[in-house]
């Protein structure tokens, strides 16, 4: 059997080059022609001259950021699907709010080849733990195991001891979902004294994938990869056995930017992850801005495939940051602040001390009224849909030095 998805992932650089950019010309013009956000950042570009990066790095940067706020004024996509009604096969309204189409074209978030490149294979039977409302995350990995020919649970997330009585009746051969989840079941297994041994993979994303967590997986057996996708443009780039970056996917381009800019930096240099993509044509995101920090690695993938790699993710450009698989932005926690009179200043503080993620608003008030605290934690969860702690200060005791969200994760 392959250790490669096909023949895309192994061809000679030079001739994913020019089938690229042979192809990006046509998605340009096709985003321009279908999609009324494009026809006006594109007008007075043409799309058969882009067919160089240097021609590529002349379109603006569409950031993430900027799609929140267009998607306010022109809903639900803020005018940058070419898809309708009735073509659409779902929509999705993550976080923010920011509106996602999924097109009818199989595997349309593209994930089977990260699943492959994780050892899934046609048979397998997948135990899906990202969330099925809302959010895409669980249609994502399902579409690209359906298309792989797995079978998939759809555990979603919660419900542990559902989860762990699931897996062990129905023998899954892997599983799918955030890092931190699969920790806590296999710790909820071991509770209830369930043995789980058909449980031999896993993809991961959502949060980092600690190399900790990695080798306590390993030493049971379990091997983990991960993924690097977005609602938006799908999967970015994806874990090998060769255990050196993320080989980027073969249906986008990606750049690394200078953070707030479209210029393009010095290879090694970290930046923003930017992300065109070329085979969706129900959402083609043309230079989206992704908000994530990365660097290109140098040389070929030990693995045998010939893309690019990158780093992997190593933050964000700006201060929004994601915690279990949700983003977070400064505007929810003014919102939450917003709530709360009594609050002079506040700072969410996201670590993973112990190993799983954990948010702490920290607040400045006029004295130490803890009595706000269950009201302050309620605000968080409606506005975040995450659970989170509440810590108490006195005016002029956090920095002031403009940051809302510290993200003060350690990644190795």
């Amino acid at each position: 059997m392959s250790d490669h998805f096909d023949r895309l992932e192994t061809r000679d650089p030079a001739v994913r080059e020019r089938a690229q950019w042979a192809q990006l010309p046509r998605q340009i013009a096709h985003a321009k022609a279908h999609a009324p956000a494009f026809a006006r950042i594109l007008a007075n570009i043409d799309p058969y001259a882009i067919t160089t990066r240097e021609a590529l790095a002349r379109i603006p940067v569409t950031r993430k950021s900027e799609l929140l706020e267009l998607q306010k004024t022109d809903r639900p996509f803020g005018g940058f699907a070419a898809t309708r009604w009735g073509d659409a096969r779902r929509v999705f309204a993550s976080p923010g709010p920011i509106c996602e189409p999924e097109g009818s074209a199989p595997d349309h978030w593209r994930l089977a080849r990260a699943l492959y490149a994780a050892g899934f294979r046609r048979g397998d039977l997948v135990h899906n733990c990202f969330s099925y409302h809302f959010t895409p995350a669980g249609s994502m990995v399902e579409t690209g195991a359906h298309a792989l020919g797995c079978t998939v649970f759809p555990g979603g997330v919660g419900q542990t001891e559902q989860q762990v009585q699931a897996m062990a009746d129905l023998k899954p051969d892997g599983y799918v979902g955030t890092p931190s989840f699969l920790k806590i079941i296999l710790e909820k297994a071991d509770e209830l004294g369930v043995k789980l041994p058909t449980l031999r993979k896993a993809l991961v994303s959502g949060e980092a994938f600690l190399s900790s967590l990695r080798h306590t997986l390993a030493a049971r057996g379990i091997v983990g990869y991960q993924v690097y996708a977005s609602a938006d443009v799908g999967a970015i780039a994806y874990e090998t056995p060769a255990r050196e970056g993320l080989v980027v996917d073969e249906g986008v381009l990606v750049e690394i930017v200078r953070p707030g800019t479209g210029d393009t930096v010095a290879a090694g240099d970290v930046g923003e992850v930017v992300v065109t993509t070329l085979t969706n044509v129900d959402y083609p995101l043309i230079r989206f801005g992704t908000g994530d920090l990365s660097a290109i690695l140098p040389g070929r993938s030990p693995c045998g495939r010939t893309n690019v790699r990158i780093k992997g993710w190593m933050g964000r450009a700006d201060q929004t940051t994601k915690v279990k698989g949700m983003f977070v932005h400064p505007s929810q926690v003014a919102a939450i602040i917003s709530r709360h009179p009594e609050i002079v200043r506040g700072r969410l503080v996201v670590d993973n001390a112990e190993g799983a993620d954990r948010m702490t608003l920290h607040v400045e008030v006029r004295a130490h009224e803890s009595s706000h605290a269950d009201a302050i934690v309620t605000s968080i969860r409606d506005i975040t849909k995450l659970r989170g702690d509440v810590a108490f200060h006195l005016p002029g005791e956090l920095p002031n030095d403009g940051k809302v969200i510290d993200d003060c994760r350690k990644y190795s």
